[in-house]
């Protein structure tokens, strides 16, 4: 079924609004269409034609005919050689030229996307697309022939400036489609004024009458909620499915505030509404006979918009046709800065998406690219997002056996994923942009803040686009006025422009996420597009192959279960997904099928529609800013892979209608991508293009394929201590010989201030790299990849060869052991390892600790009191005390901030206990303090220490410990757990003076 789109480039079309096919003025074919078509084929004939026939009669064959010999390269250069050489030369000039017309006519044959490039021909070729178009202007069919014309019709209004504007405003390779489409706009003004001829003849005798015409104003929401067109229709045509008809009698209409209605779910008080014929109730208005009521002022401007209908353009043809012409809207690349006004100091900044490109090359150069998933590598948003979950996840884990630990589990080690998993962990280090998510969320709360100190409503944001320097382009489903300081206007009034430099200056804020809809979707020339799900008007319709459909259906659903931009959501997966549930529990839920998820969002419409009735919100964009956002209105987003039924369409439709106000988004999957109601239309190819010809997009897909989604969940389950009943291991990842025997030959200080023993300083310059690549070896004994090792060391990107030259360095300085092995070696799998005698003190602290609590210490108190005074001793501050500014940033995607603290409690706490048992209270109250140093707000210590306290006897010195944990604790209160303690050691501290400070 057709859909037609308008495009908002230009300035004579600001904002992308949905459209009916207008008659344009009418423009019959001049004498001089037919002199210029004539003129283009005999130039076509001559050049195509003529040039190698006379080539062929007056030159002949211009090489020789057989193997040259030495002594022709010692003639001297004839007349005839010379000429024999330029005509080779035109020979290929004559190919290039044929070429270029051939991809020319096809590409206007076929009416689908731009013609290909011919390379080295752009004279050439725009030459030759001049004359193909030219020639096919008188052509019958030109309009249809031509590529993109089916798009630029909407965007015409009497005449053909917006393309030409277009055209100029828009660089590379959209200026020279829409070139084209402007070199062959007449041709379409006479199909359009054709067919509007024809259909104002076959219903002029059934057009309604103007004075028969009814027309309703809309009211502001004083006592109600703000107006739909759907309850318009649910009123005065007692079925709010016809909503449709009273948008296809209004829409691209001039209002009185001069604005258009241009879609389905907007509208706003004052407007004027053109009713169907059988509308009723008391609050319509029938013209010319007004009711009393309403003033000559409402008059007027009914008057005036009546004029404004279609018996002033032309009949009432395309507003019948509700399958032909659906609701849409153009989404538009933004335009760059021009480089001179990017990033101060040209510094490149990391691209995923290139660094996979890059890999991509090198495998097919048969390069080594050790295998890492593309798809994660080439999805920085995704990735960024999976890391931080996976993160807290892990955290929690530890967290949990930590405050539930008896006996061994207390220190326990997260497990090292093995095989796919470890490559898609890996993947994740190495396309993970979260300086990315961290600023485009600052963006958008910063925004939203902005707004709300003006009292100025969220616009609808149709799309983001984040472009290769870092700037964020939102785009409006219509103008909304100058964006606050310091947004500023884009390329026209329906973009809002935030550069990265402006985004950095920004801070965090407590406001409400204001576009938690915003999915990753893929890139396309050099941006990513980020499309609102919740305000699309209407269904998104994914078609494809299955398999191609599930990889877009898995990383939606995964990246928005796991993004940084948004606070709470709900995401309903139908058909597929079941297993993705662990990326996110408290947002993910799965439904067994279609049947209830229509009874569950019939439910839930309803209950939205009410709630923002009586909230007084129009939207929940408005729900999102000023005093009401401590509702948040979160979204609900539904992804169906499997194709509805016609019926469960048909309702789904119903119940989209509406949706765009009430937070609610629907991404349906479709075999044949025909899907009843569905307001944008996108397919998955088999090679990885995201299609939306009809949203004038072509995307490089971002997908997340069925192995690497396996691979990723494995990763979560992981990480979950409540798995395995017996819990996760606690014995560490490498142990170290802790006897004299075992001195290592490279020993690092990693808890503290970082220092490394055994070896020599390396260059002053390169010396901060060799450190940071030596502490991430050390912090993962199990092997790092050496892409990980590069995206850790330059988060903004790296060629290979740099890469290559610093593990290269690394390996000289680090040495060899006596035996002649390299210290720094490379796995099966191409990760890059330290040797045993390679050691840190978090290793050493590690197996002092293991050792005292699982090896020789448990039989033997006189060994594991020292060994844990050994090891508290090692702890000398917080890890990597003094890194310097600006480095180590891939310690965020590490635990390790989270296991040191833990372990040093552990060792604390054990070594507490050592003493007590022998009623050394100040010894132990030693021991507790020493390992609060780095492990202050660990609830165990306090309770133990409080333990050891009351074991001296001093109640003075008891009720001095509870009111400083009193006032630490502040307005959260006490842990249960401590109050509980506290209640048995001193009954008195809730009244006693000295106890509450």
């Amino acid at each position: 079924m057709a859909r037609r789109t308008t495009s908002s480039s230009t300035g004579t079309s600001p904002s992308p609004r949905n459209r009916t096919p207008q008659p344009l003025p009418r423009r019959r074919r001049t004498f001089g269409d037919f002199v210029k078509a004539l003129g283009a084929f005999v130039a076509l004939l001559v050049l195509l034609v003529g040039v190698p026939g006379a080539l062929a009669v007056s030159v002949g064959w211009p090489l020789p005919h057989g193997a040259p010999r030495m002594d022709w390269l010692q003639r001297e250069i004839s007349v005839s050689t010379f000429i024999n050489a330029l005509t080779v030369i035109v020979w290929f000039a004559w190919a290039q030229f044929t070429a270029c017309v051939l991809v020319e006519v096809k590409a206007a044959l076929s009416g689908v996307g731009m013609p290909g490039r011919v390379p080295g021909a752009g004279p050439s070729q725009l030459l030759a697309r001049q004359l193909v178009a030219a020639l096919l202007l008188v052509g019958a069919a030109a309009a249809s022939f031509t590529p993109g014309l089916s798009q630029l019709g909407q965007s015409l209004e009497g005449n053909q400036h917006g393309s030409v504007a277009a055209a100029q405003q828009t660089p590379g390779l959209f200026a020279q489609q829409q070139e084209q489409a402007a070199s062959s706009a007449a041709a379409l003004a006479e199909q359009a004024a054709d067919a509007a001829d024809a259909a104002a003849h076959a219903d002029g005798a059934g057009a309604t009458e103007h004075g028969a015409t009814k027309y309703y104003r809309i009211q502001p929401p004083e006592g109600r909620h703000h107006d739909s067109l759907w309850e318009v229709a649910q009123r005065h045509l007692g079925d709010g499915r016809r909503y449709k008809e009273i948008y296809q009698l209004n829409k691209d209409r001039t209002q009185p505030d001069g604005s258009k209605l241009s879609e389905a779910s907007l509208i706003r008080p004052g407007w004027i509404l053109e009713m169907p014929g059988d509308a009723h109730g008391g609050e319509l208005v029938e013209m010319p006979d007004a009711a009393p009521e309403v003033s000559q002022q409402v008059q007027q401007q009914i008057h005036d918009y009546a004029k404004t209908g279609d018996q002033q353009r032309g009949g009432v043809a395309g507003r019948q046709n509700e399958q032909g012409d659906r609701d849409t809207a153009h989404i538009h690349v933004p335009r760059q800065r021009p480089a001179g006004e990017q990033e101060a100091g040209g510094r490149e900044r990391h691209e995923p998406a290139a660094e996979a490109a890059r890999a991509s090359q090198g495998a097919e150069d048969g390069g080594f690219t050790f295998g890492l998933p593309e798809a994660l590598v080439g999805a920085p948003l995704l990735a960024a997002g999976l890391l931080g979950a996976l993160g807290r996840r892990r955290r929690q884990a530890l967290w949990q056996s930590a405050l539930g630990a008896v006996g061994g589990r207390r220190g326990m080690e997260p497990p090292v994923p093995t095989g796919s998993a470890a490559d898609a962990q890996d993947a994740l280090l190495v396309g993970a942009d979260p300086e990315g998510v961290r600023l485009l969320d600052l963006s958008l709360r910063g925004l939203a803040t902005a707004l709300a100190a003006e009292s100025r409503p969220l616009p609808t944001v149709y799309a983001a686009w984040l472009g290769g320097n870092g700037d964020l382009h939102l785009q409006l489903a219509q103008p909304a006025g100058k964006p606050p300081t310091p947004w500023q206007l884009g390329q026209d009034q329906t973009f809002w422009m935030l550069a990265r430099a402006d985004a950095e200056q920004y801070e965090e804020v407590d406001t409400a996420a204001p576009y938690p809809g915003l999915v990753s979707l893929g890139t396309m020339d050099d941006s990513r597009l980020l499309l609102n799900l919740e305000a699309v008007p209407g269904i998104v319709s994914l078609s494809g192959s299955a398999a191609d459909r599930a990889g877009v259906f898995a990383s939606v659903a995964a990246e928005l279960a796991t993004n940084g931009w948004s606070d709470r959501m709900t995401i309903t997966l139908v058909g597929f997904g079941e297993d993705l549930t662990p990326l996110a529990p408290s947002r993910l839920r799965h439904l067994d099928d279609v049947e209830a998820l229509v009874e569950t969002m019939e439910a839930e419409t309803r209950q939205r529609r009410g709630a923002l009735g009586a909230a007084g919100h129009d939207s929940v964009l408005t729900g999102r800013t000023g005093p009401a956002q401590h509702t948040r209105w979160a979204p609900h987003l539904v992804l169906l892979a499997t194709e509805p039924s016609a019926e469960d369409a048909v309702t789904l439709a119903e119940l989209a209608a509406d949706a765009g106000r009430l937070g609610i988004g629907y991404l349906v999957g479709t075999e044949s991508g025909d899907l009843p109601g569905a307001a944008w239309e996108m397919e998955i190819t088999g090679e990885g293009k995201l299609l939306a010809p009809l949203l004038g997009l072509e995307l490089d897909a971002q997908l997340l394929p069925v192995a690497q989604q396996r691979a990723v969940v494995e990763l979560f389950v992981e990480a979950d201590p409540e798995r395995d009943p017996d819990g996760p291991t606690t014995t560490p990842p490498f142990l170290v010989d802790i006897s004299e025997q075992g001195r290592p030959a490279v020993y690092a200080r990693l808890v503290g201030s970082y220092e490394i023993i055994g070896l020599e300083a390396p260059d002053g310059e390169r010396s901060p790299l060799l450190h940071e690549a030596l502490a991430l070896l050390l912090l993962h004994r199990e092997g790092v990849h050496p892409r990980v090792l590069s995206a850790a060391l330059w988060p903004r990107g790296v060629t290979e060869d740099v890469r290559d030259a610093l593990v290269e360095r690394l390996r000289g300085w680090l040495g060899a052991d006596p035996d002649g092995t390299p210290r720094l070696g490379t796995d099966e799998a191409g990760r890059l390892t330290l040797a045993k005698s390679v050691v840190s003190d978090l290793d050493v602290l590690r197996s002092l600790y293991h050792e005292a609590t699982q090896g020789k210490g448990v039989d033997s108190r006189v060994v594991r009191g020292r060994l844990l005074t050994d090891a508290l001793v090692l702890v000398r501050g917080p890890l990597l005390a003094d890194r310097p500014q600006g480095r180590y940033g891939w310690l965020t995607h590490e635990i390790i901030d989270a296991q040191l603290p833990l372990l040093v409690a552990d060792i604390g706490l054990a070594l507490s206990a050592f003493h007590l048992e022998k009623d050394r209270a100040e010894k132990a109250i030693e021991a507790l303090n020493a390992s609060m140093n780095s492990a202050p707000r660990d609830e165990r210590l306090w309770n133990e220490l409080l333990r050891a306290t009351h074991a001296t006897g001093d109640t003075d010195r008891l009720k001095r410990l509870a009111a400083d944990l009193v006032t630490r604790s502040g307005a959260r209160g006490l842990p249960p757990r401590t109050e509980a303690l506290l209640d048995e050691l001193l009954p008195a501290w809730r009244t006693d003076g000295a106890a509450v400070g």
